[in-house]
């Protein structure tokens, strides 16, 4: 897993950040934001897997890295967008690495978060976030999906 940021392609095209407190309206906000700001971009195709992946890392962020912290609990969500990908991220104020558990045959409630952001990124990973904390991220692919061929 890659402990630093990915560089981009090209130029940013554009970027947005948002603060959202730890909890139902602030996931709910987050969610929002993320669509709003890729329909402002003109990304509709990517909006519901960039929602699914923002809204497993903020769910992550507000189960482990949110509890050691006192007080109402923040995190920050930021878009990067350049000509071919989006950098969706998620910082908390947690310095323990996220930990990836493979999926396996297990029907648990919890634990298949970051499976499912592997499974909808082309590449993820961490950082450390100097003085504390950490940004998690993953980066999408912004070209639309090829259709399936006809059967």
């Amino acid at each position: 897993m890659p402990k630093t940021l990915p560089q981009f392609s090209g130029d940013l095209s554009a970027s947005a950040v948002l603060r959202v407190e730890c909890g139902r309206e602030g996931f709910a906000r987050a969610r929002s934001f993320t669509r709003d700001t890729l329909r402002g971009w003109s990304l509709d195709h990517c909006c519901d897997d960039a929602t699914l992946v923002i809204t497993e890392l903020a769910a992550n962020a507000a189960t482990h890295g949110a509890r050691r912290t006192p007080g109402v609990p923040e995190i920050r969500l930021a878009f990067l967008l350049d000509p071919t990908h989006l950098l969706v991220s998620v910082a908390d104020t947690d310095d323990h690495p996220p930990v990836y558990a493979p999926a396996g045959t297990s029907l648990d409630e919890h634990g298949r978060g970051l499976c499912i952001v592997d499974a909808l990124s082309e590449e993820w990973g961490w950082a450390p976030t100097p003085p504390v904390g950490k940004t998690v991220w993953a980066r999408l692919s912004t070209r639309p999906a090829t259709p399936c061929p006809p059967i």
